[in-house]
C-alpha cells in the first residue's frame, strides 16, 4: 500500500514536534535536554555545593548550554541515567554508611519542559550507589554500589516506579567496589567492574537477573581498578577504563560472551608522571574512536579504533577546568562536553569527524560542582 506523499511529510512532522524551527523553515532539531548529576554535601574526595540535579538546554548547531535551573532537589545525585524513551530519569543519591540507613536510587517522570516529577526511592541495599545501567529492552535498572560489593536489580514497572528484581553480592565485599554494570548489544551478558578486586564480573543475563557465566570472571593487572567499560559498535571488542593505573584494557567478546584481554594502553602521555586517577570512557557514535577522561592530568584522551579493535593514540587534550570525572557526547556526535567537578564548570569541544580531535569551544559553562552529564536521546 503507497502511502500519499502529504501523510508521509505529516507523520515526518508530527514526528519531529517540540523541535525547534529554523529561520528558512526547514525542521531540525536545534535543542537537546541534558542533566547534570551533581555532589550537594562535603565529602571526603568532594566539596560538593550543588542543590540537585539541574536541567540544560543544548543548542545542537552551535553547542551553547543554556541552564534551565535546579530541577531534583536531593542528596548526592552523583549519576543519573534516562530511560529508554526519554520517559523517565533515574538517580542515585549516593550516601555513605554516617549518613542514612543505605544509598538510594529514586526515578523521576520526565515532563515535557524537562522537569522532573518524583515517582519513586528505593533502598539500593548498600553505601555510596556510583552507577546506573539500563538493560537494552528498557525494563530492568542496576545500580552499582562501591561499598559492601552489591549490585541491585529494579524492574521498571509501567508507571515508572521501580521494584527490587534481585540482590548481587559479591565475593570479598571488603574489598570490592563495584563501579559499573555494562550489558551486551544483544542483551544477553552482563558486566560489573569491580574496582576493589581488580576483575570485571560476567554474568548471563535473563529477565533482568544476573545468571553465573562459564568464564565467572576476568583478572586485570594488579592496581587497576577497572570502573567503567565501553563497547565497540560491532559488539565484537570491549574496553574497560581502569581508574587505578590509569589504563584501558581492551578485550575480544568472545561468542559465548566471555573476554580474551588483547592490549593494555595508558590512558595518559609518556611524559606525565603525576598523580592521575582515570574515569569515563566513550566510544564516538560513528564506533571510530574512544574518548577517556584523567583526574589528574585533567585530559580527554582520544584513541582510534583499528579494525583489530585495539587502540592507537590520536590526541590529549587539556580540559578548561579540575578534575573532569563524567563526560557526554552529544547525539550524532558533534560536540564532547566535560564536566569538571572540582572547578565547578563544563568545558565543550566540537568534535572533528575525520580524525576524532577536539576543538574547544568558548565559553566554559559555570555550574557548581558537576560529575554526571545525560543527553536525553
Amino acid at each position: 500500500m503507497r502511502i500519499p506523499i502529504i501523510l508521509l511529510t505529516l507523520s515526518l512532522f508530527v514526528s519531529n514536534a517540540g523541535f525547534a524551527q529554523s529561520e528558512s523553515g526547514t525542521i531540525n532539531d536545534s535543542i537537546n535536554k541534558m542533566y547534570v548529576g551533581t555532589y550537594t554535601k562535603k565529602e571526603g574526595h568532594v566539596d560538593g555545593k550543588a542543590k540537585g540535579i539541574y536541567l540544560l538546554n543544548q543548542n545542537s548547531d552551535t553547542g551553547a548550554l543554556t541552564s534551565m535551573g535546579t530541577v531534583a532537589e536531593l542528596v548526592n545525585p552523583s549519576f543519573v541515567k534516562v530511560g529508554k524513551m526519554g520517559k523517565y530519569l533515574f538517580a542515585v543519591s549516593e550516601l555513605g554508611p554516617h549518613e542514612g540507613e543505605s544509598g538510594f536510587i529514586y526515578s523521576y517522570g520526565i515532563q515535557e519542559d524537562g522537569s522532573l516529577r518524583e515517582i519513586s526511592k528505593k533502598s539500593t541495599g548498600g553505601y555510596a550507589p556510583c552507577h546506573i545501567a539500563l538493560d537494552r529492552s528498557g525494563k530492568f535498572v542496576f545500580v552499582s554500589n562501591y561499598m559492601g560489593g552489591v549490585v541491585m536489580s529494579y524492574k521498571i514497572n509501567e508507571d515508572g516506579s521501580l521494584s527490587e528484581n534481585q540482590e548481587v553480592n559479591l565475593e570479598n565485599p571488603e574489598n570490592s567496589h563495584a563501579h559499573s554494570v555494562k550489558i551486551s548489544g544483544d542483551n544477553r551478558h552482563a558486566y560489573i567492574a569491580d574496582l576493589g578486586n581488580d576483575k570485571i564480573w560476567i554474568f548471563n543475563l535473563k529477565d533482568g537477573k544476573l545468571e553465573s557465566h562459564d568464564q565467572l570472571f576476568v583478572q586485570l593487572k594488579e592496581g587497576a581498578g577497572p570502573r567503567h567499560m565501553s563497547f565497540a559498535k560491532n559488539g565484537t571488542f570491549a574496553y574497560s577504563m581502569n581508574e587505578l593505573n590509569s589504563s584501558i584494557s581492551v578485550f575480544e567478546v568472545l561468542k559465548d560472551g566471555g573476554l580474551k584481554l588483547i592490549q593494555d594502553i595508558s590512558s595518559l602521555p609518556e611524559s606525565f608522571k603525576m598523580k592521575n586517577s582515570a574515569a569515563d570512557i566513550h566510544i564516538h557514535p560513528s564506533g571510530k574512536f574512544i574518548y577517556a577522561s584523567n583526574r589528574g592530568h585533567d585530559s580527554i584522551a582520544i584513541f582510534k579504533i583499528e579494525d583489530s579493535g585495539k587502540l592507537t593514540n590520536v590526541d590529549f587534550v587539556p580540559i578548561a577546568g579540575k578534575t573532569p570525572r563524567n563526560f557526554a557526547i552529544s547525539p550524532y556526535g558533534k560536540f564532547l562536553y566535560a564536566a569538571s567537578q572540582d572547578t565547578g564548570n563544563i568545558t565543550t569541544y566540537r568534535i572533528n569527524p575525520e580524525n576524532g580531535k577536539l576543538k574547544p569551544q568558548e565559553p566554559v559553562f559555570e555550574i557548581k560542582t558537576p560529575v554526571c552529564l545525560e543527553f536525553v536521546k
